[in-house]
C-alpha cells in the first residue's frame, strides 16, 4: 500500500527479504516492484519513505518497525546508526556471513555467467569487534547535533569535536564516544587528547573557514601491542604541539612512536605531506609468518591484521606452489602478497602503480632476503604490455589482487596472452570480479571460489577465485 503527499511517498507493510550492494536491504511492493531500503535488515516488516522512485525500482529508509527481523541482535554502540560505519551492527554474525557467501556466489553466476564451480564456505573473522590496526579521526570546532538537540533550541556552548564524518556531510563531525573497531587504548587516547585539548584551549579545525590547529589524528597499532600516533595540524604551535606531545608520552607507555605533519591544505590526504618524527623511529614493524614488514605513517596494510593473514594463506593454498614457478603478482601494492609466496616459487615478479608502495616491496624484500622477487612500478593497462611479457619469463600461475573497480580489459587481455596455467584471483569487489571472469571465462575454468570477511558488521566482503587454463 502507497500513501502519498506532495512531498513523498510512503511504502506501508514492505517485508524485506534479502540482501543486496552496499549492504540496503532489498523488499518488493504489492505490485512486485524492487524496493531498496536503507536503515533495517532482512526479516524487518517496515514502511519506506521513498527517496527515489525509479520506474523498475524504488530506493528508500526505513521510517517504521513493524515487525522485526528474526536476525535482529542488540547493536553494542550508542553511535549505531548515526555515524555511518558498522552498518550491519544490528545482525547476527552467523546471519552476515550468510548474506555475504550469498552476494558473491550471486555475482559470480550472474554477472560472470559461470556455474559449476565450488563454493567453499566462507571464512569468517577470528574478531568480530577490535579487528582494525588502523584508525582515523577528525577534529572539528563545530560538532554534529541531533535533530532533537536542534529542535531543543538549548545552548550548548563548547561544540568541539573528535571523531568520524557524518555521512554525506563532510563538514559535520560526530563526537565519538566510543567505538568498537579498534583495541584499546585507542578510545582512551583519542578521549584523553580530546580532554587534554580542550582544557588548554587548543583550537580544533574549523573545516568551513579552514583556520584552526587540530586537524586530524591516526592510530596505527601491530600485533604485538605497539602504537603509532600521527597527528595533522593545520599550522605549527610549537609550544602547544610539544605539551600535547609530551602529555601522551608520559601518559601512554604503549605509544612507540609519534609523528605529526602539518597540513594547510584543502583536504586531509597525508600522501603529499612531510612527516616529522617526534619520538620513536618512526614506523612500526609487523610479523607475517616469518615475515618482517616496516609499516609507516602512510603504509598500505591490511587493516585487519589477523584475517589479512588468514587471506594471504588462502592464496598460497590456492597457487598451490612446486617451488619450481614463476608467479605474477598483478597490483602487488607493497608486495606482501609477492613475498608471501615467494618462499615456495622460483620467482615472483610484481607490479603496481604506486612509486612509494614498490620501495616499500624492494625494502621488505630486502628486509626478508629474498632474492628471487623482482617489482616493477607502472600504471597496470600501460606496463604489463606485449613488450613486458616478451622479455620475461612465462607465468605459471598469476595472482591478482586489483582495486575495487577491478581490471582494465587490456590487463585482462594481456592474462589471456600470457596464459599462465593457473590465476588466483583476489578481490574486494565480487562484482567487478565477475565481470572479469566473464571476460575470461572462454579461457579458463572457475573451479571454485572462497569468500572471506575481512570487515565483520559492514557489507564488505572479499573473494578468491582459482582459475584453471582449459
Amino acid at each position: 500500500m502507497k500513501k502519498r503527499n506532495k512531498k513523498n511517498i510512503i511504502l506501508e507493510n514492505i517485508k524485506l527479504l534479502n540482501a543486496g550492494a552496499k549492504g540496503v536491504a532489498i523488499g518488493r511492493t504489492e505490485e512486485g516492484k524492487t524496493v531498496m531500503v536503507t536503515g533495517a535488515i532482512p526479516g524487518d516488516i517496515v514502511n519506506v519513505k521513498v527517496k527515489k522512485a525509479k520506474s523498475k525500482y524504488y530506493e528508500g529508509e526505513a521510517v517504521d518497525l513493524l515487525e522485526k527481523s528474526p536476525y535482529r541482535v542488540d547493536p553494542k554502540c550508542i553511535h549505531f546508526g548515526v555515524c555511518g560505519g558498522c552498518k550491519w551492527q544490528n545482525m547476527s554474525y552467523e546471519k552476515q556471513l550468510d548474506f555475504k557467501q550469498e552476494e558473491v556466489y550471486n555475482n559470480i553466476k550472474r554477472i560472470g555467467g559461470i556455474d559449476h564451480f565450488e563454493t567453499v564456505p566462507i571464512l569468517g573473522s577470528q574478531e568480530q569487534y577490535y579487528y582494525r590496526n588502523k584508525m582515523e579521526f577528525s577534529f572539528s570546532n563545530s560538532r554534529w547535533l541531533t535533530q532533537y538537540e536542534i529542535s531543543s533550541e538549548e545552548n550548548f556552548g563548547n561544540r568541539d569535536a573528535l571523531g568520524f564524518h557524518i555521512p554525506g556531510m563532510w563538514s559535520k563531525i560526530l563526537d565519538l564516544k566510543e567505538c568498537f573497531l579498534q583495541e584499546e587504548p585507542s578510545n582512551t587516547i583519542r578521549l584523553a587528547v580530546k580532554e587534554y585539548a580542550v582544557k588548554n584551549g587548543l583550537e580544533f579545525f574549523d573545516v568551513k573557514n579552514h583556520e584552526g590547529f587540530l586537524r586530524t589524528l591516526m592510530m596505527r597499532q601491530n600485533s604485538k601491542g605497539e602504537w603509532m600516533v600521527l597527528f595533522q595540524l593545520f599550522r605549527e604551535e610549537k609550544e602547544n604541539r610539544e605539551k600535547l606531545f609530551q602529555f601522551l608520552l608520559e601518559t601512554f607507555p604503549q605509544i612507540k612512536t609519534l609523528v605529526y605533519a602539518i597540513n594547510p591544505k584543502a583536504n586531509d590526504s597525508i600522501y603529499d605531506l612531510d612527516i616529522n618524527v617526534y619520538f620513536g623511529e618512526g614506523y612500526l614493524m609487523e610479523e607475517m609468518d616469518g615475515l618482517q614488514f616496516k609499516i609507516g605513517p602512510k603504509s598500505f596494510f591490511q587493516t585487519n591484521y589477523k584475517q589479512a593473514l588468514e587471506l594471504y594463506r588462502k592464496t598460497l593454498e590456492f597457487a598451490d606452489l612446486k617451488g619450481d614457478e614463476v608467479v605474477y603478482d598483478l597490483y602487488t601494492g607493497t608486495g606482501t602478497i609477492a613475498q608471501y609466496v615467494a618462499r615456495k616459487a622460483k620467482q615472483v615478479i610484481g607490479i603496481e602503480s604506486v612509486q612509494e608502495a614498490i620501495d616499500a616491496a624492494i625494502e621488505h624484500a630486502q628486509l626478508n632476503g629474498l632474492t628471487n622477487t623482482t617489482f616493477y612500478c607502472g600504471d597496470m593497462k600501460d606496463i604489463f604490455n606485449d613488450e613486458f611479457l616478451a622479455s620475461h619469463p612465462k607465468a605459471d600461475v598469476l595472482i591478482t589482487d586489483p582495486p575495487r573497480d577491478g581490471m582494465h580489459q587490456k590487463v585482462v587481455e594481456q592474462i589471456l596472452k600470457l596464459s599462465p596455467e593457473k590465476v588466483v584471483y583476489v578481490s574486494c569487489n565480487s562484482a567487478t570480479q565477475a565481470r572479469d571472469l566473464a571476460l575470461m571465462k572462454d579461457h579458463y575454468d572457475v573451479v571454485k571460489i572462497l569468500p572471506v570477511d575481512m570487515f565483520p558488521q559492514t557489507h564488505h566482503v572479499e573473494n578468491i577465485a582459482l582459475l584453471i587454463k582449459k
